[in-house]
């Protein structure tokens, strides 16, 4: 293995751990003011309970994230400086203002939502709450103006082989960041949805029956309910977005090597790249052209388009990017027929009699949101390949010329402290689960809100 494909795991295996924490804290923060607010207009301490333990996992989750987050940009320049001399006028700006911004906000008021239960008036707490979830959302846009930039490239212009911003505006708003964003926002939304329905059903197993995990748990049911189907349309919206700057991506999601139109969905084969045809085909007749072009008769790119007169593949391996994508789209549809089952089910026999099954199911999609997340960005970030900026700069022009046994061995620490950590994260959260389920969580607040807190456990 040569020291560009090992860069590119490398890298790969940064950023699959970092993405995991923000995809939570992104919109984990806003249900947390959600939970505030409800708590400052009814009074009612389940609404306290619920928030007083995910506040546990924002942190943990939080701080994870942060730690994470560093490596990354180490590697920028030990294993991608030719990305930072062709592009970092145009990333470098971008990613100080996700510092300027999102993070000094979050790093500025986190203290105050996380101990200033008792110590600042209520109001402040809450403005805290708010602030803090203002920065993650400002901190997922910059990045995702970064990230959308490098797919569909816009507002610049090259000179002597150094990109240069002609027009900011262009850059951040460029011709998929806004289907980006929204698709990170949606699956933020739903990975924390589940999470929280998961451990909320976990607590349940082991006996809690209290009022705040049977309101948590019908809170995550309920907003899995509502953004799964929008997530799908804005699938839709930004798989047309993607066919229509990208179509090799495309081409490659779709399994498709001949351009034409009436082009099956395949539900299922094997891709053989070296002699460009699928094995075991699997496909519902003229699938892919309605979804695509919603035209039955639509055309659809073909990946033999994407050849050059040389021989040269100018299209991103076939294989990770259709399986990867099949993942993605198979748990969204799992999601959609567990959250509307139970919210159907809660709303006809409530939240005491929800079935044991229903339960199982739940914890077993604690963090089915991070698998299709994942599955999602291996889809976008392998299907760009060969490009690192598209149609700029291509990724074998970007890599150090670093030896490969120095990368592998970087690689193999990196993977096993990651493992590590994710495995000892997994075990904090149901730790954490278990011991409220327990009664052990045992608080003394309260901000001065003027709606009277006292010290209680969970459920009392």
């Amino acid at each position: 293995m040569d020291a560009l494909l090992l860069s590119r795991i490398q890298f790969g295996a940064n950023i699959s751990f970092h993405i995991l924490f923000p995809t939570i804290t992104i919109a984990l923060s806003w249900v947390l003011l959600f939970f505030k607010l409800r708590f400052n207009a009814t009074g009612d301490m389940r609404w306290m309970d619920a928030y007083r333990f995910y506040v546990k996992v924002f942190a943990l989750t939080f701080a994870l994230g942060v730690v994470s987050g560093i490596t990354m940009s180490f590697q920028f320049g030990t294993n991608w400086p030719g990305f930072m001399e062709t592009v970092g006028n145009i990333a470098g700006p971008l990613l100080a203002y996700e510092v300027l911004t999102a993070f000094f906000l979050e790093a500025v008021f986190l203290g105050i939502m996380l101990f200033g239960f008792s110590r600042v008036p209520g109001w402040l707490h809450t403005l805290a709450t708010l602030l803090v979830a203002v920065g993650t959302a400002m901190s997922a846009f910059w990045i995702l103006a970064l990230n959308s930039w490098m797919q569909t490239p816009a507002g610049f212009e090259m000179r002597d082989g150094v990109a240069h911003a002609t027009d900011w505006f262009a850059i951040v708003f460029n011709p998929s960041m806004p289907y980006r964003l929204t698709h990170m926002l949606l699956a933020s939304g739903l990975t924390v949805a589940f999470l929280m329905a998961g451990l909320s059903a976990f607590r349940m197993l082991v006996g809690d029956r209290s009022g705040a995990v049977r309101l948590t748990l019908k809170t995550g049911a309920g907003l899995a309910a509502i953004l799964i189907p929008i997530q799908i349309y804005a699938g839709d919206l930004h798989g047309l977005n993607t066919l229509e700057h990208q179509p090799q991506k495309v081409a490659a999601m779709e399994g498709n090597w001949e351009t034409g139109s009436n082009v099956p969905l395949l539900l299922f084969a094997l891709p053989d790249q070296k002699e460009r045809e699928n094995r075991f085909e699997v496909g519902i007749p003229n699938g892919a052209s309605l979804i695509l072009t919603h035209d039955p008769d639509g055309v659809v790119p073909g990946l033999n388009d994407f050849v050059a007169e040389d021989g040269t593949v100018l299209h991103p391996p076939v294989s990770p990017v259709f399986w990867a994508f099949r993942i993605m789209v198979g748990i969204g549809l799992t999601m959609l027929l567990i959250s509307w089952f139970a919210v159907w089910r809660f709303w006809r026999r409530g939240v005491d009699t929800a079935p044991r099954l229903l339960l199982i199911g739940f914890v077993g999609m604690t963090f089915s949101g991070w698998v299709a997340t994942l599955a999602g960005w291996y889809t976008t970030e392998i299907g760009r390949q060969p490009w690192l900026v598209s149609g700029v700069m291509k990724t074998v022009d970007a890599v150090a010329d670093v030896p490969a046994p120095m990368v592998l061995s970087t690689l193999v620490v990196y993977l096993a402290v990651y493992a590590a950590l994710t495995l000892a994260y997994v075990t904090a959260l149901f730790y954490l689960a278990r011991k409220a389920a327990r009664g052990q969580d045992v608080r003394s607040l309260t901000p001065s809100s003027g709606a009277a807190e006292v010290a209680i456990a969970p459920g009392e």
